[in-house]
């Protein structure tokens, strides 16, 4: 298997997060975990839709305020309409970002806020907090197998961990279909990604196992592309700690006919730690990868759910709640 570390996620994200002063103060948003961590692992696509449409840094401050056609992205002073430029900005971003693997946006953004951005109705009506910045939004819309999140949710430990693993889980199947690749690569692909995949949505599994199938029949770009949206969607889908018990105990029983008594034992007691929420996943994992590389057993050793990323992120020792 192709180490996690040597392929590179590419993800666009917000440009003042990693310190561009780009702000409507003229300041900016730098994040420690994205300029910090995740930057000597990914690398990093900038956009600021304000700066793009031509506004300037610091500027006039936005809104989103209702209307019978949708929100409205709004100077507040002036009062201009910024939707109609921002809309078409969004769909030539969608359109060009198709070889990006994330993006994350700015929270609290009217343009690029994912959630609990205000809508207010009019000029001094209450806010309804519920909208999407009106970049994101059309971004997500168009791309909705994209994984997508606002940096203040990847403060979260649970949601950095799943957003990290769905885009280096995107980059590696965009190495494999950038190349020339053959229907034994996608099936090979498939294989090593399946415990991954059962973490996350095991009925899911079964239906791309049924695109894989088919490799050698089926045009080839129709089915790089709709495998490809399907496994994407698939680790959209929250793992969760019954399936990831579901999934230990799958590769245990593989690997559990080359281990003594003993070793079985002490592997079966920490992955019923773990399902009471006692241990974090590392632990069995880390049993797991240890005797499947001492008993030799490539299917289990070479499986991206055992290294769905570069260990150096840390992301798998919060205890589940």
């Amino acid at each position: 298997m192709e180490p996690a570390e040597e392929i590179r996620p590419r993800v666009a994200v917000s440009s003042c997060l990693l310190g561009a002063p780009v702000r409507f103060n003229g300041g900016h948003s730098r994040d420690r975990f994205l300029t910090g961590d995740l930057s000597e692992h990914v690398n990093w696509v900038p956009v600021c839709p304000e700066i793009e449409i031509g506004l300037g840094a610091p500027r006039e401050t936005l809104r989103l305020e209702r209307s019978a056609q949708g929100p409205r992205l709004m100077t507040r002073r002036t009062r201009e309409d910024l939707t109609a430029p921002m809309t078409a900005l969004a769909a030539e971003r969608a359109a060009g970002l198709g070889d990006v693997d994330g993006y994350v946006f700015k929270s609290r953004s009217p343009s690029c806020g994912l959630h609990g951005i205000p809508v207010y109705a009019g000029e001094s009506g209450p806010a309804d907090r519920r909208g999407r910045g009106i970049f994101a939004a059309a971004i997500a819309g168009a791309r909705p197998e994209l994984a997508v999140e606002d940096e203040g949710r990847l403060h979260d430990a649970v949601l950095r961990e799943a957003f990290v693993e769905r885009i280096f889980a995107s980059a590696r199947l965009r190495a494999l279909l950038a190349g020339d690749w053959h229907p034994r690569d996608l099936v090979a692909f498939h294989a090593r990604h399946k415990m991954q995949i059962l973490a996350h949505a095991p009925a899911a599994y079964r239906e791309i196992g049924r695109l894989v199938a088919a490799a050698g029949e089926r045009p080839r770009d129709a089915l790089a592309g709709e495998y490809a949206r399907a496994f994407r969607m698939a680790l959209a889908t929250r793992a969760t700690v019954g399936r990831h018990v579901n999934v230990l105990h799958h590769c245990l029983g593989m690997i559990g006919r080359e281990l003594d008594p003993v070793r079985r034992a002490d592997l079966a007691e920490v992955i019923a730690s773990y399902r009471a929420r006692r241990v974090a996943l590392t632990v069995p994992l880390a049993l797991l990868r240890h005797h499947a590389r001492g008993a030799g057993v490539d299917y289990v050793r070479d499986q991206t759910y055992l290294s769905p990323y570069p260990d150096a992120l840390r992301l798998r020792n919060h205890v589940p709640a």
